[in-house]
């Protein structure tokens, strides 16, 4: 359970709370390209990552499948509009390892989220943090070039960068394949 300790960090959460929480969740095994959402469905659950590397993605209008995000080890693993929103997803989470995760379901959680006023707390500033990556992340797809995102990418998430095909790593960051290697070679002849 050292994730959930983990995942639940706030200084508002007491004892009582946290055995609640962390009894709320299930453990689970997927298997190496289990998909955990797809189109279409409305979340009902999310999980806490204990081992392995899950991704987002969705279909651009031409096809093409975009990777939208990954998750890794002692990461949340959500699709934030479906669950909390009770909509449809337009996207597709995958296992692309073996993957040990903790899950909780959209009902128990609600639950929990009105008993434990911490709980919202520490939702609160999770979301607010979430929110800061998502526009980072908008903000360097446009100022940064391809190089300096995969640099902080190397930086910030190296489980990425050793689990992750590269056919997906290229298309988080916005660029081909074949740039995606010229960009390696770049820094390794660095």
């Amino acid at each position: 359970m050292e994730v959930l300790k983990y995942a639940y960090q706030h200084p508002l959460l007491e004892a009582a709370d946290l055995d609640q929480i962390y009894h709320a969740h299930e453990k689970i095994h997927l298997t190496k390209g289990a998909v955990i959402l797809e189109k279409g469905q409305v979340a009902n659950e999310y999980y806490i990552l204990e081992d392995g590397l899950v991704r987002t993605y969705l279909y651009d209008y031409d096809g093409n499948e975009i990777t939208t995000g990954f998750s890794g080890k002692n990461e949340v693993v959500i699709e934030v509009a479906s669950i909390f929103q009770r909509i449809p997803t337009q996207e597709y989470i995958q296992c692309l390892t073996d993957c040990c995760l903790w899950k909780i379901d959209y009902e128990t959680f609600q639950d929990l989220f009105h008993k434990i006023p911490a709980l919202r707390e520490w939702g609160r500033a999770w979301m607010a943090f979430e929110l800061y990556l998502s526009k980072k992340r908008a903000t360097e797809m446009i100022t940064e070039p391809a190089k300096m995102r995969y640099l902080h990418l190397m930086e910030e998430k190296p489980q990425i960068i050793q689990q992750a095909p590269l056919k997906y790593i290229a298309s988080y960051l916005g660029v081909t394949d074949s740039s995606l290697s010229r960009i390696r070679k770049e820094i390794l002849n660095d």
